[in-house]
């Protein structure tokens, strides 16, 4: 019995830098070079938006990050998942592009943007969605924000949202 108590507390370190080694991309020596950006040590804003000023218009919301902390690493698309009316949904990446791996050193700015296309207000198939919910790849610690842009159409297949996100850009160089 002792033993299998001590047993016990083993594995969870052993479990954790397991969980660490696949997320890091192996390169630094100091474990923070090569580590997701996280929210919390970088600020995300929501920028002037192109708002669909009608049913059918197509707008766009850009979204930017600073780097405040030790530099960190974007790989992958970011998560934006707007709900409302007790509805949620996830935003799909935009079909065709590929994901850029940027580096942020601290003070460096990346952004992206949540396209959509405005649906009718009260609409069956349309989302009228309150609030956005940013998750940076490689974290799961999220930021929501207020969606003030009005409801977003369905998509025609009935699969979700007619929105998507982009891949980040550097911002300024």
């Amino acid at each position: 019995m002792g033993m299998l108590m001590r047993a016990l507390p083993l594995t969870v370190p052993v479990l954790a830098a397991a969980l660490l080694l696949t997320a890091c991309d192996g390169g630094g020596g100091d474990g923070k070079s090569g580590s997701a950006c996280e929210i919390g040590e970088v600020s995300v804003q929501i920028g002037s938006a192109s708002v669909a000023p009608a049913a059918g218009d197509t707008g766009e919301i850009p979204v930017s990050i600073t780097n405040q902390s030790a530099a960190c690493t974007l790989d992958h698309f970011p998560s934006a998942v707007l709900s409302g009316g007790g509805k949620e949904a996830t935003v799909p990446a935009l079909k065709g592009v590929k994901a850029r791996k940027l580096k942020l050193a601290k003070g460096d700015s990346a952004s992206f943007s949540i396209s959509y296309v405005r649906g009718a207000d009260g609409a069956e198939n349309a989302l009228a969605a309150q609030t956005v919910k940013i998750t940076l790849p490689g974290t799961d610690t999220s930021k929501s924000f207020p969606w003030k842009y009005g409801p977003i159409a369905g998509k025609a297949d009935g699969s979700g949202p007619d929105a998507s996100v982009s891949a980040f850009q550097q911002v300024g160089d």
